[in-house]
């Protein structure tokens, strides 16, 4: 039994000493690794003078600049359909013709009666005329002169009245024969040949085909509320049109819209833009079409001969004079209530980290233009090596002071690995 006893507490004592040796190796890593120095490796370019264009980019489809609808102003069969889709067509030319028996039968109703109120007025003006000269004499009474005069004036109402209903009834006839508002192509024809059509002077009437002058064509396309107001008339625009892949054209822009079109209205999807008309300058081997997907690029302004640093290079801190009274603090203090941590927010800077002799410093920086790359900033900028990347490292792990390790060879790679943690 002694012997037993003894060789479990031999077992207890080696256990807890491997348990104790463990520890003592644990903290001794911590320890060291604590006192170890923390280096950041970065990756940099110099900061140059350049050129920097802002974009405003935004989506849209081709339209003529010019085209007219076609819509019927009186209903009846389509007797006659005098052009095809595709079909070049100039000012004047027929196009349509619907029938019109039940209008010329109108017309010749309101021409009879023009003529029936034509007799009655003459003979409502004789009749005055004679009272009249009688009336003048004193041979006849008052009333019998009123009576004279009230006929002529019914008379002469209801001749104007068929009158009116004659230039009515020939202007709703000529209706039924549609000519070309203009020259163009028919760009799309929505009727057929004995269709039956309506239409009314106080609606639209059915859409029976387009006309579009295709010789000039814009892109209309929607830029958001936050973009319209950096794009004027006149800014120049390169358009990627998908049906000509790889290909760039150039226009200008024409017209921005003054009404917002919005979407989704009262959802979290709502989305509000403004439609921005750019009219296209296209080479003589390239033919637009009405509804081709377009990608417009509208160069916004441009300003020349600026330092500039990329993107990523621009991050926020808090100014240096925060972070002296950061160090201050004493430890286990409370630092930033609520209101506290609004204000730290309000404070912080925008930056760039510029490495010296291995250690990074912060240079407050102003941003200015920017493109899909570039951002213009001011500030002490001059001829400073500008930390690019990583993107962890400008967004975390860099402070002022803090040491760094330049390595450019990998800068490629390691901004596409930078670009997907942004991602």
């Amino acid at each position: 039994m002694a012997n037993g006893n003894g060789k479990k507490s031999k077992k207890k004592i080696i256990i807890f000493s491997v348990i104790g040796v463990v520890i003592i190796a644990l903290v001794v890593l911590v320890l060291l690794g604590s006192n170890r120095e923390n280096i950041v490796s970065v990756q940099t370019e110099k900061v140059q003078k350049r050129t920097i264009t802002q974009i405003v980019s935004a989506t849209g489809k081709i339209q003529p600049e010019t085209q007219v609808k076609i819509n019927a102003e009186v209903s009846g069969e389509l007797i006659e359909l005098a052009v095809k889709e595709g079909q070049r067509v100039q000012r004047g030319q027929l196009l349509v013709r619907i029938k019109p028996d039940a209008y010329q039968a109108q017309f010749e109703r309101a021409q009879a009666s023009l003529a029936m109120s034509e007799a009655n007025l003459k003979k409502a003006e004789a009749e005055f005329k004679r009272i009249s000269e009688l009336y003048a004499k004193k041979l006849v009474s008052d009333a019998e002169m009123d009576i004279a005069r009230s006929s002529y004036q019914s008379a002469k109402a209801s001749h104007d009245q068929a009158m009116a209903s004659v230039k009515e009834s020939r202007e709703t006839m000529a209706k039924t024969t549609i000519y070309a508002p203009m020259s163009g192509i028919v760009s799309q024809l929505r009727s057929e040949l004995g269709e039956r059509v309506s239409g009314s002077t106080f609606t639209q009437g059915t859409d029976i085909m387009t006309i579009a002058d295709l010789s000039k064509m814009e892109a209309r396309v929607d830029v958001g509320e936050n973009d319209v107001v950096m794009v004027s008339v006149g800014d120049t625009a390169r358009i990627e049109v998908d049906a000509y892949a790889g290909k760039k054209f150039a226009g200008t822009v024409s017209q921005i819209a003054n009404t917002a079109k919005s979407t989704g209205l009262g959802s979290q999807d709502q989305v509000t833009n403004f439609e921005v008309r750019i009219l296209l300058k296209s080479p003589e081997n390239v033919s637009f079409r009405p509804g081709m997907s377009v990608t417009a690029d509208i160069e916004t302004e441009t300003h020349t001969g600026v330092f500039a640093v990329p993107i990523q290079s621009v991050t926020v801190r808090l100014p240096k004079k925060e972070e002296m009274k950061q160090e201050e603090t004493r430890e286990g203090e409370a630092q930033v209530a609520t209101k506290a941590k609004k204000k730290d927010e309000e404070k912080l800077e925008e930056v760039i980290f510029a490495v010296k002799d291995g250690k990074a410093s912060t240079i407050p920086v102003k941003r200015g233009l920017s493109d899909d790359t570039y951002v213009e900033v001011t500030g002490n900028v001059g001829d400073v090596d500008v930390v690019t990347g990583p993107f962890r490292a400008i967004n975390r792990d860099l402070e002022n002071g803090a040491k760094v390790k330049v390595d450019n060879k990998n800068q490629r790679r390691t901004g596409l690995s930078a670009d997907k943690e942004k991602k």
